[in-house]
């Protein structure tokens, strides 16, 4: 399988499930703003939309959005145990994972990291942030992961949550998730696939403040 990600965008989610789950896998990172693949590619013929994450099957179907994504992942790799199998427990996982993609990526995190959103929208934004973010901290109060194990909602919280450090959302207002998000750091799985995309997102910053500087750069005397 291939993974069509950002570095530290939630395209995160998969390659630490693929991690947790000890699979191969291969990785090509995509240019969100040119959408280009690193080899040059343009990634709307994989995803027209330019969104990450995609995967590419063995057969070279493509499959779309993080929450299908995961699923496929942890059933293809059942022994990694990243999903439930009980109907319940898969009715948690995806309630887990629509929530996570709704209602704090999509509705808190997004409009507060977009550049362009109008001042109104952002606080609209962190005014619901509260409510929501409480309600993942009672879960977590008494528990180490959302459900009763790691699991693939457990790698898609923690991609979003890393999004904190660059909005005004303080973790530490809520310590049952502040501590939950430290835990991730440590495991072995989040660690490496955390690890590796903080270090691509770098080198992606400087070539980007690089080019930036080259066209602010004034034309050479001839």
């Amino acid at each position: 399988m291939k993974l069509y990600f950002a570095p530290l965008a939630c395209s995160l989610a998969t390659r630490i499930a693929f991690y947790e789950a000890g699979a191969e896998a291969s990785y090509v990172e995509v240019d969100l703003k040119a959408k280009r693949t690193e080899g040059g590619a343009d990634y709307r013929a994989i995803h027209p939309l330019g969104f990450v994450p995609a995967l590419e099957l063995e057969g070279g179907e493509i499959l779309t959005e993080n929450a299908a994504i995961l699923q496929l992942v942890a059933d293809r790799f059942p022994n990694a145990e990243l999903a439930p199998r009980d109907p319940l427990g898969r009715a948690r996982l995806q309630q887990w994972l629509g929530f996570i993609g709704s209602e704090l990526h999509k509705a808190v995190y997004m409009p507060l990291m977009d550049k362009t959103a109008a001042a109104e929208v952002k606080a609209y934004a962190l005014a619901g942030a509260g409510a929501r973010l409480g309600w993942v901290a009672a879960r977590l109060e008494a528990r180490e992961f959302l459900l009763d194990r790691f699991s693939v909602a457990d790698a898609y919280l923690f991609a979003v949550l890393n999004w904190s450090v660059v909005t005004p959302i303080d973790l530490k207002s809520w310590p049952a998730i502040a501590a939950y998000h430290a835990r991730l750091h440590e495991r072995p799985s989040v660690a490496r696939a955390f690890a590796e995309e903080r270090e691509r997102y770098s080198l992606e910053q400087a070539r980007r403040a690089k080019a930036a500087g080259a066209l602010e750069a004034p034309a050479p005397a001839v």
